[in-house]
């Protein structure tokens, strides 16, 4: 069943590479997907304005009943009852929106579909094939080579995305939490060209949703 989901998506962003070039099919299938779960990501943020609604009340029920963890519970859970929210609204769509990016980033990194050769791979976009690692790329033409260049470029890009989010985080979070999103550029050295793509859109996309719908933390 899995393998006909990621043929299913192979064929479509392959047709759709046929009439707009690889890379530029990669950037609106992710789009595409990133609008689809839209609605999710909606119910996500209006779950994080909640519970920050909410978390001074939250507070003075953990210190009015830290001896009572089950009364805590059962006074927590009213209060987000009556908000008209719970304190796992934003979990299921969180859940919801998994299977999309695992079959959409499996598309772009594995080198076989329903034990098929991925063509898309063999394809190129900037001049790189899109099936091409980074280190792959220095040992051809060397860190300063156009393919190498290409690379840089795009991990110079998400670096920019990570920031945007670290900041987005707020100072009161601990430093190594902020230093995470920065992860997403170490991971995009390992994986072929066409991941690297998916990760900037996708992560660009949910850098502009935590500014734009998410609450600013304190």
């Amino acid at each position: 069943m899995f393998d006909i989901v990621l043929e299913s998506v192979y064929r479509l962003i392959t047709a759709l590479g046929s009439l707009t070039g690889p890379a530029l099919a990669i950037v609106l299938f992710t789009l595409a997907v990133r609008l689809l779960l839209l609605p999710l990501t909606l119910r996500q943020a209006a779950a994080a304005k909640a519970r920050l609604r909410l978390a001074p009340k939250v507070e003075a029920l953990r210190k009015r009943f830290a001896r009572d963890p089950e009364r805590m519970m059962r006074e927590t859970s009213a209060l987000y009852r009556a908000a008209g929210t719970s304190m796992f609204a934003g979990l299921l769509p969180g859940l919801a929106q998994a299977p999309f990016f695992l079959v959409t980033y499996r598309v772009f990194l594995s080198a076989t579909i329903a034990g098929h050769p991925n063509l898309l791979l063999a394809q190129s976009a900037l001049g790189v094939p899109l099936g091409e690692h980074f280190a792959v790329a220095v040992a051809g033409g060397g860190l300063f080579g156009a393919p190498a260049l290409v690379f840089l470029g795009l991990f110079a890009l998400l670096a920019v995305v990570a920031w945007v989010v670290s900041r987005r985080m707020g100072e009161v979070q601990p430093r190594v939490l902020r230093l995470l999103p920065f992860g997403t550029v170490v991971f995009a050295a390992f994986v072929p060209l066409a991941a690297v793509l998916y990760l900037l859109v996708s992560t660009a996309w949910a850098a502009a949703e935590r500014v734009l719908l998410y609450p600013r933390p304190a």
